[in-house]
């Protein structure tokens, strides 16, 4: 149970912000580039790093968001084919990877946007979500997806990821406890709503080890 809570807690934290990934605190702003950060790996070890977190099906069309260098920015390593785009893993963070379905993009890249212009996570939300109900920003209204992978690491030898703990979310917009019959608090190892009855409801899940 106190692994599953904490895992539940890194989500909570991170599955709304994820589409940032790139640091934006005082420290890294302030220290130089070289200091602060890691180097990133080469771009086909955060490729194989970053769709992994999918379905196998998936992988091989996926978008790919990484990084260069100590630069904090995201760029393109991979341009993709499929309805999937994925974020490496921060070097200078531990392993954390995700990839969304493309009807997200709007609402994550309106999210990059924001925290590039220094609005800090937990304020992002009271931009973008008046943007949604306004109609400024589009929102998926079918059931959509998004894959995440915390913790582990990445191996390039055997082009796995161990140790890692999956995070499966499913944006429902609007939905509640009482359309789906699922709860609006953690379950552990088991599936709940988060945001329930806002444009960024989505399902919880995060399985046991």
């Amino acid at each position: 149970m106190q692994r599953t809570t904490a895992c539940l807690g890194f989500a909570l934290g991170s599955a709304l912000a994820i589409a940032a990934l790139a640091p934006t605190t005082t420290a890294s702003a302030q220290a130089p580039a070289s200091a602060a950060r890691k180097a990133a790996p080469p771009d086909s070890e955060q490729i194989g790093a970053a769709v992994f977190a999918l379905p196998v099906q998936y992988r091989a069309g996926a978008r790919v968001l990484g990084y260069h260098g100590v630069s904090s920015s995201l760029v393109m390593l991979r341009r993709g084919t499929g309805p999937y785009t994925c974020l490496a893993s921060d070097p200078s963070k531990k392993f954390h990877v995700a990839c969304y379905h493309q009807t997200l993009e709007p609402f994550m890249a309106r999210g990059r946007q924001l925290r590039a212009q220094g609005v800090k996570d937990d304020m992002v939300d009271t931009v973008r979500l008046p943007e949604v109900q306004s109609g400024k920003l589009p929102m998926p209204t079918a059931p959509t997806a998004m894959y995440q992978l915390f913790g582990g690491r990445y191996d390039p030898a055997r082009k796995s990821v161990t140790g890692a703990h999956p995070l499966f979310m499913l944006y429902m917009r609007g939905a509640t406890a009482a359309s789906t019959g699922l709860p609006d608090q953690p379950v552990d190892g088991g599936p709940w709503i988060m945001y329930p009855g806002t444009p960024k409801a989505h399902i919880m899940l995060s399985p046991k080890p």
